[in-house]
């Protein structure tokens, strides 16, 4: 009888031991959660692409092929927690000698990272049904802003065009929205001017980066006595002190500038739940609205 070869199963260790990450994964891993400013972004693409000869740049001739200040890129290193480039570049070596010097690794490196964007906005999206799967918090909230006459909305620098997307819909089913799209002092003049009117609420949209100006409304409004609702992205911000009630949405942080694919999806969730608080007043306004837009030839046919 012929001998049979032993075979040796692997170990359970071995058998869940995890595959191990390529140059490009381990570097997405360095990149990931940090909260980076547009410029740093912009070194964080250049890298991406160009691993190889990033790792064995200076501050100076890598600031000068991004295109950014040699300052810019010391800030990059300590936004990934190094103590300064030189450190960032000798953790970067180990990973760009692994890097294929032949082959499509440019692109793929890239792609890699614009799938991350994508990945990144589901997830974002996805955890939005945990408000839909409990919808009573939303449905008190529109109550109380529905009730709200006039209702405040605040949107600065980043923040804006989802502020304006809430504020022009809720425009349509609330008899009286007013916006807050510019800091300086007729923001808080606005708010007093609110505040006398009746005003019991302010929707604040304060996505990263937060503007120093919207902390400063935040502030105006609680001396005033006006509630707030604050939709930024983590709880852990340094206003949520501010806000009486917080409304945390992921916001994708893989590209140059921040996506708001789940504040929007957001806001339009919050305008649902401020329909829903006056339905026979929504379905007024939208039929008169309706009527008008019909009569003036608003939208093409």
């Amino acid at each position: 009888m012929a001998a049979r070869e032993a075979v040796t199963p692997a170990t359970s260790a071995e058998a869940a031991a995890p595959a191990p990450l390529s140059p490009s994964e381990e570097l997405l891993a360095l990149l990931d959660g940090r909260r980076l400013s547009p410029a740093q972004r912009r070194i964080a693409h250049y890298l991406l692409e160009n691993l190889a000869e990033v790792a064995f740049l200076s501050s100076m001739e890598l600031a000068e092929r991004v295109g950014v200040s040699q300052p810019s890129v010391t800030r990059f290193a300590a936004a990934l927690g190094f103590s300064g480039y030189p450190e960032l570049r000798a953790a970067l070596r180990p990973i760009a000698l692994r890097v294929p010097e032949a082959g499509p690794h440019r692109e793929r490196v890239a792609g890699n990272e614009l799938h991350a964007a994508l990945e990144s906005d589901q997830s974002n999206l996805e955890a939005l049904h945990k408000y839909a799967a409990d919808p009573t918090r939303l449905a008190r909230l529109g109550g109380a802003l529905a009730a709200s006459e006039p209702l405040t909305v605040l949107g600065l620098r980043m923040s804006g065009p989802v502020a304006a997307y809430f504020a022009y819909g809720a425009a349509r089913i609330h008899p009286d929205v007013r916006t807050i799209d510019a800091p300086g002092s007729p923001a808080h003049e606005a708010l007093l001017h609110a505040a006398g009117a009746g005003g019991t609420w302010l929707v604040a949209f304060v996505l990263p980066r937060y503007a120093a100006e919207s902390v400063a409304v935040l502030r105006t409004a609680r001396e005033l006595g006006i509630k707030t609702a604050v939709v930024t992205d983590v709880p852990l911000v340094p206003f949520a002190h501010l806000a009486d009630v917080l409304l945390p949405v992921g916001v994708g942080s893989r590209s140059v500038f921040d996506s708001h694919a789940a504040p929007m999806a957001f806001a339009a969730l919050l305008l649902q739940a401020l329909a829903d608080a006056e339905p026979e007043r929504t379905q007024e306004r939208l039929e008169s609205y309706e009527a008008l837009a019909e009569a003036r030839g608003f939208y093409v046919r």
